[in-house]
């Protein structure tokens, strides 16, 4: 994933920003975990099932978990940037802070870092998950 993004913002001229290594390091890292969290799921959904039902299981549940896990990440990182400016821990206004700052850290993912999954990650994941559904039984 984060060759994708690499691949995202050079080669399609996106633009990552000064902290393009950041990202780039959320977004390896997220699909690094996204693998571990969805591995078990694909394999409830594709036990002894065909092929076909073998590939949706991976297709969705690997690009699901690499989507929720890197805006997880991102959200994380976005929290401790704004850390600073929260009030104390026990305080009532910094669960408001905490909710409305997470909020909206997934809706800037949403509208800006989903992109950078298009096109390249798209389809490393159909060619990883019909090459897993391939070995899998």
């Amino acid at each position: 994933m984060a060759g994708c993004f690499a691949l995202s913002v050079h080669l399609v001229g996106r633009s990552g920003g000064s902290n393009a290594s950041l990202l780039a390091l959320i977004y390896g890292v997220g699909g690094t975990i996204a693998w571990l969290i969805a591995l078990p799921f694909i394999r409830f959904a594709s036990h002894a099932r065909q092929r076909e039902t073998r590939l949706a299981a991976w297709f969705l549940f690997l690009g699901m978990a690499t989507i929720a896990v890197t805006a997880g990440l991102f959200a994380l990182q976005y929290r401790i940037f704004y850390a600073q400016w929260h009030a104390p821990f026990p305080a009532r206004v910094w669960f408001l802070q905490q909710i409305f700052t997470t909020a909206s850290a997934l809706y800037q993912f949403a509208v800006l870092g989903l992109r950078h999954f298009l096109p390249f990650a798209f389809i490393l994941l159909f060619a990883v998950s019909l090459s897993m559904s391939r070995r899998s039984r």
